[in-house]
């Protein structure tokens, strides 16, 4: 039993001789408090905090070691162009969104997208989703001014809430406990979709969304799946039985493992299985703003046994790079490490070659995956955060196009999106212009694919991916 003491609160972790071998025996959940930890709020109430790690530490754990193996395993495929990712959903979650319409309809959008790929790239997609603890988002400024009031900035619902005043922006480690309620809420309301046939292939009908009946992409959408529930009842009329496994699938989580606090109360060792999971989340990813290769996301992410994803962009040069993977997989795991590139359509062409260049010369095996939103993100003449759905689909092309130039396979999209009938980013099908925008406008900080924008980046790419020059599922 280690114990050690930071910001004033005692904190203690069962320390075991038999070390994971991807675990240094200098690491602990605990040891990124000696790093330098950008992003993190500060709490004025250390008792409290004190407490609600430890209420945190001995709740049940919101997914498992081995749904953990199964994703890094199918990563490990996709990293090998078998597979392909999709990861998609909110930007933020709010804890008000906790809704079974919201959570269905985000769950509809991705079984849709996965459906258009397979068909399109004869793959098997993985299905990751962007919430169940996407309640906190990196800031550009710790604290915000608003005529002659200073307050710290809305960093997510895990951490304080968006009204400016001081009892709301005040970090209250209490909203983490609300944040680990909403996202078991979250998952189990998937599960039990999932095992109650929600996604059972014979009856895609269940995926529908009413309010997008209108639409274009909508039609060609009906004709593919009715293409495919044909092809699947001959199947069977040829097996002479169902084909059970088309009635159910495999769906994983994520979010960016940015408040340490949290990630720490959930990490914990497993019977039976070495090493230290991160038990909050399937599939946690480090973000831009708190890569550094000395820094405390780093500390943490390097001794935890899920696959990560770390976002890399303009800025990040090949020799950080390289740095960076040899601390994350020394031990060069299958399915271990995911680079997530997020360039903007404007500078991917340049900086992303050097960095398949270093990572193919050194003889290291990573998921790439493209993130065409956050590079494309800009303020409209009326104030609103926009991204161009054209730039978004220019940016996609492109990566296609740099990783077949380079003889890598791009093994997966980062989308952020939503289930609702939002209007937050410009184009698409329905040409959405800047009025367009105030109509319906609902996200906390950035914006996101609606339905049809989602469908239609899923349309694409099913086009783009044959192309490929790598072995497809017969």
């Amino acid at each position: 039993m280690g114990s050690y003491r930071t910001h004033g609160v005692l904190f203690s972790v069962t320390m075991s001789p038999a070390m994971s071998p991807a675990t240094s025996p200098d690491w602990s959940p605990i040891s990124w408090q000696t790093k330098p930890a950008l992003q993190q709020p500060t709490y004025p109430d250390t008792a409290r905090l004190e407490q609600v790690m430890q209420d945190l530490a001995h709740l049940p754990p919101l997914v498992t070691s081995w749904e953990i193996e199964k994703l890094k395993s199918q990563l490990a495929e996709a990293a090998e162009g078998n597979m392909f990712l999709l990861q998609g959903g909110d930007c933020a979650e709010s804890f008000a969104d906790c809704t079974s319409e919201n959570i269905a309809n985000k769950l509809k959008i991705l079984l849709q997208m996965s459906l258009v790929l397979t068909h399109g790239t004869q793959k098997r997609v993985i299905r990751v989703g962007r919430f169940a603890g996407q309640y906190a988002k990196p800031r550009s400024e710790d604290m915000e001014t608003r005529g002659d009031v200073v307050l710290p900035s809305y960093r997510g619902e895990l951490i304080n809430s968006q009204p400016f005043t001081p009892a709301d922006r005040t970090p209250d480690p209490v909203r983490m406990l609300r944040g680990y309620e909403r996202a078991a809420l979250t998952l189990n309301f998937i599960r039990g979709l999932i095992d109650g046939g929600f996604a059972d292939l014979h009856h895609p009908e269940y995926w529908d969304l009413d309010w997008v009946k209108h639409s274009d992409h909508a039609e060609e959408y009906q004709k593919l799946v009715a293409a495919i529930s044909h092809s699947l009842l001959f199947l069977e009329t040829l097996a002479g039985r169902a084909v059970g496994a088309m009635s159910r699938v495999d769906y994983f989580t994520s979010h960016e493992g940015l408040h340490l606090w949290y990630e720490q109360a959930q990490t914990r060792r497993v019977p039976r299985r070495p090493g230290w999971y991160n038990l909050s989340t399937h599939f946690p990813w480090i973000g831009m703003r708190t890569a550094q290769t000395e820094g405390a996301h780093v500390e943490l992410f390097r001794g935890i046994a899920n696959p990560i994803g770390v976002k890399v962009g303009p800025g990040t040069t090949p020799e950080k790079l390289l740095e960076l993977i040899g601390i994350l997989d020394p031990r060069q795991e299958p399915g271990r490490l995911t680079l997530i590139h997020r360039f903007g359509q404007k500078k991917i062409a340049d900086g992303l070659p050097p960095l398949l260049d270093a990572v193919q010369s050194a003889g290291r095996k990573v998921l790439w995956v493209c993130d065409p939103m956050h590079g494309n993100t800009e303020a409209t003449a009326s104030g609103f955060k926009t991204r161009r759905f054209d730039s978004i689909l220019a940016e996609l092309d492109q990566a296609f196009a740099l990783h077949q130039a380079a003889g890598t396979y791009l093994g997966g999209v980062h989308l952020e999106l939503t289930g609702e009938n939002v209007t937050e980013c410009i184009g698409g099908a329905r040409g959405l212009a800047e009025e367009d925008l105030q109509r319906s406008y609902h996200t906390q900080v950035d914006p996101r694919l609606n339905y049809e924008q989602a469908l239609e980046v899923a349309m694409l790419i099913a086009r783009r991916m044959p192309a490929e020059p790598f072995p497809r599922i017969v």
